[in-house]
């Protein structure tokens, strides 16, 4: 069978999955540097695995709330403001281990053609002057935002139901942390790209 059909591009998701997915490190790569990105990624991946179950709640709390709302015309006062709180968390605590396995977006259009070197030097300067000084000052106005939550004893105002929102802000918090720990092993990953010409994980 002569098949002419066009070849599907996977760059991106070939870039998304070269950051030592398969848990082995280079023989080449200094052990203290093995150690700590392996050490990282397990870390990103137990919270991962536990920040999955809160699409449980999420679910739940929908499906309720329609059902209630659709055939017994009785809307909550909760259902809104938990939505919000639940995907909140979701989206926040679940970010250091997107980063692991690259799924963040990206654009790659140009990015995706580069060397492995290349890709890896543009990688570190921007993970060492960026990203890490853009998250310790967002971590450091966070912190300041979750103390004056918990101190005021800060309520939502959107609805009647006024949740306490200083557990929702806090998950803001352990997020960005999360992702500052991620961002130390994706720098390794980076520099020893740019240093080696290949990933860690790459056969």
């Amino acid at each position: 069978m002569n098949d002419k059909s066009p070849k599907l591009d996977i760059s991106d998701e070939m870039i998304a999955e070269r950051r030592g997915g398969s848990g082995k490190m280079p023989e080449d790569m200094p052990s203290w540097m093995a150690k700590t990105i392996i050490n990282i990624d397990k870390f990103s991946k137990v919270i991962g695995n536990i920040v999955c179950w809160i699409t449980i709640p999420l679910m739940l709390g929908m499906v309720y709330e329609v059902l209630a709302r659709k055939l017994f015309l009785a809307p909550t006062i909760w259902a809104y403001d938990m939505s919000r709180f639940f995907y909140g968390a979701l989206f926040m605590l679940g970010a250091g281990y997107a980063l692991s396995k690259g799924v963040h977006i990206r654009a790659d259009f140009l990015y995706r053609n580069f060397k492995t070197k290349t890709q890896g030097t543009i990688d570190f300067w921007l993970y060492l002057l960026f990203y890490f000084p853009g998250l310790i000052v967002f971590l450091y106005m966070t912190t300041g935002f979750v103390q004056e939550s918990i101190m005021r004893n800060e309520r939502g105002m959107d609805t009647t139901w006024m949740p306490i929102m200083w557990p929702i802000k806090s998950c803001l918090w352990f997020g960005i942390v999360f992702l500052l720990i991620q961002g130390v092993s994706e720098i390794l990953k980076s520099y020893y790209a740019a240093t080696k010409g290949k990933w860690p994980g790459e056969e």
